[in-house]
């Protein structure tokens, strides 16, 4: 751990905060049920939170160049040119009124509209491993229309309003510039169906695999407004392929799929389609997606950027159990940033053990598909 703390530990400007981040890693990383600044501080042998707190609310250090510093560590131990980038946002449940962004929303975390904040985030998957790369704090706009609730909160008045589709295109253009290598970008219905996102993509030749809403339009191979599920529809049986999307937690993710072309041009060497996934079990229960990359593509590598999706909720499941990514106790807009990014950080920790492990041939079939266990990692 102290070598990689040693990557960003020029980013903080004193020792005591190089110090205190040193020690919060650790904490994230250790065996335990709560990760907060008080049980964080008792694991290092501190009686109470003030130099947790200071770190996440008042230490003069550069979160977004640690979160930098994070993506190039994940680029560097899991880095390759097929990789695949993935858009999504999380809930984090809370009570009161004070926090960052806290409102009463839809959070797929409890399934329901519950008080929460919701962060969205960019994973980075490829053969090697999984990790998160990026994040945004979404202010909804009754914190937006509020200036003076905002400033009480550490919102400086030059954040926007921004939607998700947004932030998702912030977090990809980071990575674009920052010469991440990628071959796809892949995202759920809550960021496939906003067309202007799916433009923008094209307009930087960033091919997808989006998913979408079953009434979402296109236009088709004779220059025609269709509906999706209609296209697909009206695919012939024999145009249909049994295909499993990889290992899940019940087994090999097997379904039936198909993909029609559209678009009555292609250009600049990359097309266009359709794909569709049908439960085996269930024909009825077909799920769409909007796909853009190399006229080359096969229908079995549309499938697996499809099915590439399923990393990043790996990877929240993780990083909320593992690295305390939900277990925080902060109020401001930075101290949200501060402790979200020190938590991508413990994730793409265990990412590179993980991927040493499996290079040097040390986990069994089992234990390829988890993270190291935490009395494992406290041995490492």
């Amino acid at each position: 751990m102290a070598g990689f703390h040693a990557r960003f530990a020029h980013r903080f400007g004193r020792s005591e905060p190089r110090e205190r981040a040193s020690d919060y890693l650790n904490g994230l990383l250790a065996p335990l049920e709560k990760k907060n600044g008080w049980t964080l501080s008792e694991q290092v042998g501190q009686l109470r939170p003030d130099g947790v707190q200071r770190l996440l609310n008042h230490s003069d250090w550069d979160e977004n160049a640690v979160r930098d510093d994070v993506r190039d560590f994940v680029v560097e131990t899991i880095g390759a040119k097929d990789a695949v980038l993935i858009g999504d946002d999380t809930g984090f449940l809370k009570k009161g009124t004070k926090s960052a962004g806290v409102q009463r929303q839809y959070t797929g975390t409890a399934g329901r509209t519950e008080n929460s904040q919701i962060g969205t985030f960019l994973a980075y998957a490829s053969a090697r491993g999984r990790a998160l790369i990026d994040r945004e704090l979404y202010i909804p706009v009754s914190w937006t229309d509020d200036r003076d609730r905002c400033r009480a909160a550490g919102i400086d008045d030059e954040v926007p309003l921004a939607t998700k589709n947004e932030h998702f295109k912030w977090m990809l253009q980071r990575a674009i510039d920052a010469g991440v290598p990628f071959a796809w970008v892949t995202a759920d219905e809550a960021y496939g169906q906003v067309k202007h996102l799916r433009v923008w993509l094209e307009e930087r030749r960033v091919a997808h695999v989006l998913a979408t809403k079953v009434n979402d339009t296109v236009i088709t191979a004779q220059g025609a407004d269709a509906r999706v599920d209609q296209l697909v529809a009206a695919l012939p049986r024999q145009r249909w392929k049994r295909i499993s999307g990889g290992a899940g937690a019940h087994g090999e993710r097997i379904y039936d799929w198909a993909r029609v072309a559209i678009r009555p041009s292609w250009e600049n060497g990359f097309g266009h389609w359709v794909l569709a996934r049908r439960s085996v079990s269930d024909p009825s229960e077909i799920a769409y997606y909007v796909c853009y990359g190399p006229v080359a593509s096969r229908l079995k590598d549309l499938v697996k950027v499809a099915a590439a999706r399923w990393a990043v909720e790996e990877c929240f499941q993780t990083a909320k159990g593992e690295c305390g990514l939900d277990h925080y106790q902060v109020r401001l807009y930075r101290a949200w940033y501060r402790h979200i990014t020190l938590a991508m950080a413990a994730l793409a920790y265990l990412t590179a053990i993980r991927a040493t492990e499996a290079t040097k041939g040390a986990l069994s079939t089992t234990s390829k598909t988890s993270y190291p266990s935490a009395s494992r990692r406290s041995a490492d």
